[in-house]
């Protein structure tokens, strides 16, 4: 089959939008790693939805399931990863948010602190910085 014959066979999903139970069980992934569901991730969901994409909504949501949920590193060595990927890209929202992850999961500030350490290897000073700053609103460092 060709590339082009690939790419314009349409899902036999595609148009449907999610399910109640769909929802839910997506819910439940971001509950179980961050406490809630980010605004970010239900507006996905609902311009997909609107847009009859819900298809490709369900094809990421299960890759993250996959690759979050059903990884061998287990979920806090995974969140530190994300956290260290992140703040080595200069992504602070991002890098934020799966900070918040590593702790619920079971990270010590001194495990993050370790990941900003690594990401200065790979990002430099900008990243040790960010790092640090997130580090710092996590845990407020007393003054000299």
């Amino acid at each position: 089959m060709s590339v082009q014959a690939l790419a314009s066979s349409p899902a036999q999903d595609a148009g449907t939008a999610l399910t109640p139970s769909e929802r839910d069980r997506y819910d439940a992934n971001y509950i179980a790693l961050f406490g809630d569901v980010s605004e970010n991730a239900h507006r996905r969901w609902e311009v997909a939805d609107r847009l009859g994409r819900a298809d490709l909504v369900r094809l990421i949501e299960d890759l993250r399931i996959k690759a979050i949920h059903e990884n061998s590193l287990g979920i806090k060595v995974q969140q530190l990863v994300q956290f260290g990927q992140l703040v080595a890209l200069g992504k602070k929202p991002a890098a934020e948010h799966h900070a918040q992850a590593a702790l619920k999961a079971g990270a010590t500030v001194d495990e993050l602190l370790g990941v900003v350490e690594t990401a200065f290897i790979t990002g430099g000073v900008p990243a040790y910085s960010l790092g640090i700053e997130i580090i710092a609103a996590l845990e407020p460092v007393p003054a000299r």
